[in-house]
């Protein structure tokens, strides 16, 4: 599939190409040239690659237009775009290049001491060079004034020299660890909340640009110290402030350099399987994954230079009695060349998980946990060798779960976001020993992203604290409410056989696979309980309905609608939901308008006329039917091949003389033709008497 859309991809460049040639747009046609060649070189060979970049974009511009129909933020979110935050990025920024520039003005300074005791040599020598009698002449004991002079200068140029060099090193020191290590970890939280489906992170290149530079400005007061060295061997004197200070200064620049770069290993993009974009950190076994690191100092030397080798569970003692290894490719180059942007990184994209067999009567989901809360570790290791430094590198990603079967992939999603929520520690294997509680407020915020991110669009303060209610109940204030990982996952609501994770896993399944449209559209309210719906339509126009989620059924959705009884009594009705075995044979939006309802005595009818408030339902569906509905076509026109055209059409029946309580109706699929054919041959009352029939039923 993502070879096909690739292909479509360039056909419609060419389409654009050509139409611009006859436009002659030299600057339009130039980019797409360059566009086109950019995907056929780059993504020829790996169309899954630029899917998922797609993918992501698409997804992040989804949640930024169900972000913009959303009236308020969510603390997490307006954490993540604090704008303090912003400015203290403008301030490293600022400062990184002050330091730049600090460097390159040494730079002038050494190239001055450098020429100034080279005007010193020359002249010492020279006078070395004189006759004894020269020695004791006038002149020369003004000569040997000046260079005692030239000799302060250079001693005062050379603690001057050396004490910018302390001020650069200094505060290179205070940048890295009071500011940039600090942007470096607001970046890793960020990420960890766009992988749970908050806002996608960004920063990346800039904190780049800021690790770069400080590199170079490091390596380039490096380069000074080993010229004062080169000074120092050819003059010094007692009391030299080279000799005095140039170990200790080598010394914190090779200590920063150090911590530098171990900071600067980092994971670009979390272990994903291509097949579940929206769900990182969840890898199956034997099917392959992709992570991407990248090496923030981006310095050409270092191109095709660097070996990333990857294993998984490095420190098995912090994890289950499951045991992986990785197989495929797990050692390769970092380079240039990959990257869109030209960052030094490496991309794994064949590594597949593998169990190894246990040991006799040792199971991974022994014991409290089940495998689905056993978090793991992919560990990646290098070395850097650079200008006489070698410096061993190693990072690790975010702990991932390992499933050996797709059906246990939810629950190995609502680990990663429990984990991600509530844990800033990338190392803590051990967290669902004791798995902290969460605030309800930033559960809610959490649970709204999971629907803006892989449904494309999130949810309002009404569909929350609904969700809230069903979570623990009505309550005054849910702001405090501090929630268990067992109530969001493991106990079972209230008289139900689920979980309340998995019902919610199941409408977005439900929200993805068959109703998507309507959900981006905000067509269906969805979570709103019976007690809420019936306030809302009491006093709607008759035919009114809206849609809503089942409560009792795992990945059902259903409509209720009000109408009136003859003496004005207000009743409403509620279909029985549609699963996605249903909707799977008829689109919902079909379903909605073909809807008929037949009532004792009458003929069937479509009782939804207005999609709540008061939006006429062609208006608001017409666009998503699949086509318009044909004539009932009668037995004696024949049909192809002799057989008469049917089209499905849901049918419920309504009984208010019944003495048993009303239930979810049943929906009988029946085609305009057959039901032609009983309306000529029976009355109403008969065909009521058969619908009414125990063998009618589902």
């Amino acid at each position: 599939m993502a070879t096909i859309l690739l292909q479509n991809l360039l056909i419609q460049l060419d389409e654009q190409l050509d139409r611009v040639s006859q436009e002659k747009n030299l600057l339009l046609i130039h980019n797409l040239k360059r566009i086109r060649k950019l995907l056929q070189g780059k993504y020829h060979g790996n169309p899954m690659h630029i899917a998922v970049i797609i993918s992501n974009c698409l997804r992040e511009e989804r949640r930024i237009l169900a972000a913009a129909s959303m009236p308020v933020q969510g603390p997490l979110e307006k954490q993540l775009q604090n704008s303090v935050v912003s400015e203290r990025q403008r301030n490293v920024e600022h400062k990184v290049s002050a330091i730049k520039n600090s460097a390159q003005m040494t730079e002038q300074d050494i190239k001055y001491l450098e020429d100034l005791q080279e005007e010193f040599d020359f002249r010492y020598k020279t006078i070395q060079s004189l006759e004894q009698g020269d020695k004791n002449s006038v002149l020369m004991k003004q000569e040997m004034v000046m260079l005692q002079e030239m000799l302060n200068t250079l001693d005062y140029k050379r603690k001057e020299v050396l004490s910018k060099m302390a001020q650069v090193i200094n505060e290179s020191d205070v940048l890295m660890n009071n500011m940039l290590l600090e942007e470096l970890l607001d970046w890793k939280r960020r990420q960890q909340i766009a992988c749970i489906g908050g806002p996608l992170h960004s920063g990346l290149d800039q904190l780049q640009n800021c690790f770069t530079l400080l590199a170079e400005s490091l390596f380039q007061i490096r380069r000074q110290l080993e010229k004062l060295d080169e000074l120092l061997t050819k003059l010094t004197y007692d009391g030299d402030p080279i000799l005095l200070q140039r170990p200790h200064l080598l010394e914190r620049v090779n200590f920063l350099l150090y911590n530098l770069f171990r900071s600067s290993f980092v994971i670009e993009r979390q272990p994903c399987m291509p097949t579940h974009p929206q769900r990182p950190m969840v890898l199956k076994t034997l099917i392959q994954f992709t992570v991407k690191l990248r090496l923030l100092i981006k310095l050409p030397e270092l191109n095709y230079q660097i070996r990333v080798k990857a294993t998984i569970d490095k420190n098995v003692s912090t994890v289950s009695n499951r045991r992986f290894v990785l197989c495929g490719t797990h050692v390769k180059a970092m380079n240039m060349d990959e990257s869109a942007n030209g960052s030094l990184s490496v991309e794994f994209r064949h590594l597949q998980p593998k169990e190894m067999k246990s040991s006799a009567g040792s199971k991974g989901n022994e014991g409290p946990q089940m495998v689905t809360e056993e978090l793991h570790s992919i560990s990646f290791e290098t070395q850097v060798s650079l200008y006489g430094l070698t410096i061993d590198l190693e990072t690790s990603s975010l702990p991932v779960v390992m499933i050996s079967n797709v059906s246990q992939l939810p629950n190995a999603w609502a680990s990663i976001i429990w984990y991600n929520l509530l844990s800033k520690d990338s190392q803590n294997l051990g967290f669902f020993n004791n798995p902290p509680t969460a605030t309800l407020s930033q559960l809610l915020e959490v649970l709204s992203w999971q629907f803006s991110s892989y449904v494309g669009r999130g949810l309002n303060s009404e569909q929350l604290n609904m969700l809230a209610e069903k979570l623990i109940g009505q309550q005054i204030s849910y702001t405090d409410y501090q929630l268990s990982w067992a109530k969001f996952c493991k106990e079972h609501l209230p008289g139900k056989s689920f979980t309340f994770w998995v019902w919610l896993e199941a409408i977005l399944d439900l929200i993805k696979k068959h109703i998507l449209p309507l959900w981006i559209d905000g067509y269906i309210m969805g979570f709103v309980s019976k007690e809420k719906e019936r306030v809302l339509l009491r006093d709607k126009m008759p035919g009114t309905f809206l849609l809503r989620f089942s409560e009792s059924n795992l990945g059902g959705i259903t409509f209720t609608w009000v109408d009136q009884s003859e003496n004005g009594e207000v009743r409403f009705h509620s279909v029985e939901p549609y699963n996605k075995g249903r909707l799977t044979a008829l689109p919902f939006a079909d379903i909605l308008r073909d809807y008929k309802v037949i009532l004792a005595d009458n003929v069937p009818e479509n009782p939804l006329k207005y999609l709540y408030p008061d939006i006429p339902k062609d208006k608001a569906f017409g666009k998503y039917y699949s086509c318009q509905p044909n004539e009932v076509s009668r037995p004696t026109e024949g049909g192809v091949k002799g057989y008469v055209p049917a089209v499905f059409i849901p049918i419920s029946k309504i009984l208010y003389d019944s003495t048993d309580p009303h239930s979810p109706s049943d929906l009988l699929p029946m085609s305009p033709s057959v039901y032609a054919v009983l309306r000529e041959h029976l009355s109403p009352t008969v065909i009521e008497t058969a619908l009414s029939s125990p063998y009618s039923a589902d």
